[in-house]
């Protein structure tokens, strides 16, 4: 059991496999989960139902940008001290937003920005930004090609189930070629349903959208297959022993952009790395137990890419907003949350 301030109280090996095989297929049912993980239907539904209403896990239906013709930014915001949480907070509000951090010595925010093709970038990422005297700088580095993220999940990563077993849950991948898909209205009332909860029964989702049962199945189907759709979770790392997050910035030599991303990619502390424009072509977020677990990652597997010219590293302070909606924080009678 991971050492915290009591929020991972419960979790044990069980509920960790749970995660992993809710991060392969989020709408999977109780009863394959259970076949899997060798447990009850009952063992699962229960065990999925304590950690979702306190909050401590959450399956999201989120959208590919790549599957839907959109751009995503990576934004730094260089803020006075004393603004710096109103600006992220002002950030994370925005719906175009994701995984909005509070980084280093509280000066610096770093967030995702998605634009359609239609959209101006510069009024995305300059006009929009909350005007206040406090932000001394902004830059914005378009995100080239994905190395590891989105579906792929570092639960992944974690061993908690067999290949195996993550075998009989995984799902097709997309198809790459796949053109951009052009959404109707339904779909967005169907994604923003379950970009809240990624489980939202099926009956709620036949009343948002106004379709059939069998509509709301294949178009989900659909939305999957074309590589629109795909289920995350919503989880306290701390529950895999991770305790530190960095945001990691590397110069590559071009010739070696590819190979370095993937290699990057294939270690268990990177969550998420992409090839990025900008003089730092490379970034990442890294996961560590602990501050010296993380100087012997920098200094043994990132020191042991030859092609890395210079690393520049932003500690996470303070988690504003993950890949979902911002949620309002719980009232303090209902218990603490994450």
């Amino acid at each position: 059991m991971v050492k915290t301030d009591g929020k991972a109280a419960g979790f044990d090996a069980l509920d960790r496999r749970l995660i992993h095989a809710l991060q392969l297929d989020g709408r999977a049912p109780f009863s394959k989960i259970a076949a899997v993980l060798g447990v009850s239907d009952q063992t699962v539904a229960r065990r999925y139902t304590r950690h979702r209403t306190t909050g401590a896990v959450k399956v999201l239906g989120l959208t590919d940008p790549s599957a839907l013709g959109e751009t995503e930014w990576l934004v730094r915001v260089q803020c006075a001290p004393d603004a710096a949480l109103p600006v992220a907070e002002a950030l994370a509000r925005r719906p175009d937003t994701a995984w909005v951090g509070l980084m280093s010595g509280g000066t610096e925010i770093t967030a995702v920005c998605r634009a359609s093709g239609t959209e101006h970038t510069d009024a995305l990422l300059l006009q929009k930004l909350p005007r206040t005297p406090s932000v001394v700088g902004v830059t914005a580095h378009c995100r080239l090609h994905m190395f590891f993220g989105g579906p792929q999940g570092l639960v992944n990563k974690s061993g908690a189930l067999s290949e195996a077993e993550a075998a009989r849950l995984r799902p097709p991948p997309p198809d790459p070629a796949a053109a951009p898909v052009t959404l109707t209205d339904g779909d967005r009332r169907l994604l923003d349903t379950l970009a809240h909860d990624g489980r939202t029964p099926l009956a709620e989702l036949v009343t948002v959208t106004g379709w059939s049962p069998t509509t709301v199945r294949r178009r989900l189907a659909e939305l999957r297959t074309d590589g629109v759709l795909y289920y995350d979770v919503n989880y306290d790392l701390r529950l895999f022993g991770h305790g530190v997050m960095v945001a990691l910035w590397l110069s590559v030599a071009p010739a070696e952009l590819a190979a370095t991303g993937e290699a990057l990619a294939a270690h268990p502390e990177v969550a998420f790395a992409c090839a990025t424009t900008g003089p730092n072509n490379l970034f990442a977020s890294v996961v560590c137990e602990d501050v010296r677990a993380l100087y012997t990652y920098l200094t043994t597997k990132i020191a042991a890419l030859p092609s890395v010219r210079t690393m520049e590293t932003a500690p996470r302070i303070r988690h504003i907003k993950g890949a979902g909606p911002l949620v309002a924080p719980a009232p303090a009678t209902t218990g603490r949350r994450r």
